[in-house]
């Protein structure tokens, strides 16, 4: 039997996953989720939008391939909403910081609006 408590989204698992464990990451993702990404090549009118969790797993095999590092700096989760601040480092010292909105249904990600944006 399914609970309330067991149906939470769980920040501390979103930050373990953020922080290294993409599959764990990935499994916060609902089957039907939606995720845009809004940044300086594609902006607000435009933004990149993905459907599902195979598209949003193509997405963190990109970003989890390349050598950087990800650090959640901030999450707050009130109700069926989260947001947090996450950010990253390649060794070379570029930054990438993003702010995420996300709605949720029984404590998976429906819905995800990331803004990021990084050193040039």
């Amino acid at each position: 039997m399914t609970t309330a408590a067991d149906r939470a989204f769980d920040a501390e698992t979103l930050r373990r996953g953020l922080e290294g464990e993409p599959e764990l990451l990935l499994s916060l993702y609902a089957d039907d989720a939606e995720f845009r990404i809004v940044d300086h090549q594609t902006q607000p009118s435009h933004p990149k939008v993905l459907h599902g969790r195979d598209e949003i797993a193509r997405l963190l095999d990109d970003v989890y391939s390349r050598e950087m590092t990800h650090k959640l700096e901030q999450c707050v989760v009130q109700g069926d909403h989260a947001a947090y601040t996450e950010s990253c480092r390649y060794p070379d010292g570029v930054r990438v910081l993003s702010e995420s909105m996300l709605s949720l249904r029984d404590g998976k990600i429906t819905e995800q609006t990331l803004i990021q944006a990084w050193d040039e």
